[in-house]
């Protein structure tokens, strides 16, 4: 007998009044209900003609919505890299609420030139008080639209290089050393290695709890980030080594628990951010406690992230170069410039450090000798004109 695979098929399992559970199947793309126990000839009978009906919702926005979640476009980036599933997870929350907002729209709609003034409006609208929510609602919506395009379902992407309304500077939010100190003396060892390796390898949360022990020879950690899909290989500092070497292997991965579970399961990656805001609390870095602050301050306040901004700035004053810089949290060169606008704090030590380079270069030496024509003129002949 040859097996024939279906796909396309939702199930929906209810618990009825007697107490038996039973399975009911639809077809995807249409909604058809799907009778009979699956495989039976009435379900395949149903299945095939469902097959061959327009599927609900084509010629509207929840089509559009549709057709890029079950896409390749959205398990991957245009280069091919794959998406993350917290990523997809986060996206398919936001798709559920745009198809919730403007799934009835009519594809014809999004031909009207003021079609952007609707989608820019609703925007604002979330934006009231949640900025970067009703960015990255837009930017989903982005992404559906051009995948759209691409598929030939609309002429144009009527929110293509929206303006975006939420924008967070944290340059200058590093963290210290009293900072470190702080959060240090007396947290638990789990969280003190996750601190250490955050700090001398500058990566991304997502990529540090996924660190595994076979990505460490005893020299450096090899990696392929998450976000990027870059391949690093960072030698490890001597403090990280040390730490490395005599931390225990309760399991794959480098960070763990006190009782050797990994900081992440597929349905939460979590975990470790809210112990390590757990500790910032008992610290005292948030004075009066987190729920007792308002959104700005909550916003100056150290974050987790924040160490990969630190690790570029103590890098910078510790005087790396931006390739070298780059090689280390796998900024790519083209965004080098950015790396000191965005990240690196202009602190009082790179200050210094950029005035002793000056002062010693000899390239330099026509501008160090500088000075005013008064000062500049011998002692004996100031003197001599004060006695006059």
């Amino acid at each position: 007998m040859v097996k024939v695979k279906l796909t396309g098929i939702n199930t929906v399992t209810k618990r009825l009044a007697d107490g038996r559970t039973v399975k009911y199947f639809y077809h995807r793309n249409t909604g058809a209900p799907l009778p009979g126990p699956k495989g039976s000839d009435e379900f395949l009978k149903a299945y095939t003609q469902a097959n061959t009906l327009e599927p609900r919702n084509a010629n509207s926005v929840s089509g559009l919505i549709r057709d890029w979640v079950m896409s390749s476009r959205f398990n991957g980036t245009s280069k091919g890299r794959p998406i993350a599933e917290s990523t997809k997870r986060g996206y398919l929350r936001t798709a559920t609420i745009l198809d919730q907002e403007f799934g009835k729209m009519p594809i014809k709609a999004l031909e009207a030139p003021r079609v952007r003034g609707i989608f820019i409006d609703y925007q604002k609208k979330i934006g009231s008080d949640r900025k970067r929510e009703a960015d990255n609602r837009l930017t989903v919506l982005s992404l559906i639209f051009g995948h759209a395009k691409n598929m030939g379902k609309i002429q144009n992407n009527p929110i293509q290089n929206f303006d975006r309304i939420y924008w967070a500077d944290r340059s200058d939010i590093i963290w210290t050393q009293a900072d470190i100190q702080r959060f240090m003396d007396g947290a638990a060892i789990e969280l003190q290695r996750a601190f250490i390796l955050a700090l001398f390898t500058g990566q991304r949360y997502g990529d540090l709890i996924h660190l595994k022990w076979s990505d460490y020879d005893g020299e450096r950690l090899t990696l392929k980030q998450g976000k990027t899909g870059q391949r690093l290989e960072i030698p490890t500092h001597q403090a990280l080594k040390t730490m490395l070497d005599d931390s225990p292997r309760n399991g794959p991965f480098i960070l763990t628990r006190a009782d050797g579970r990994p900081w992440h399961t597929p349905a939460d990656d979590k975990a470790l951010t809210k112990a390590f805001h757990a500790r910032m609390e008992a610290a005292g870095f948030y004075p009066g406690g987190w729920d007792n602050m308002t959104k700005a301050q909550k916003q100056k306040c150290l974050r987790f992230n924040d160490i990969r901004g630190t690790t570029i700035t103590l890098l910078a004053e510790a005087g790396a170069t931006i390739p070298q810089i780059c090689a280390i949290t796998g900024h790519t060169l083209q965004s080098a410039t950015g790396i000191l606008q965005r990240y690196t704090s202009m602190t009082k030590i790179l200050g210094e450090s950029a005035i002793k380079v000056f002062e010693n270069a000899p390239q330099t030496a026509f501008a160090n000798q500088l000075q005013t024509s008064i000062a500049a003129k011998p002692a004996s002949d100031a003197k001599m004109k004060g006695n006059q």
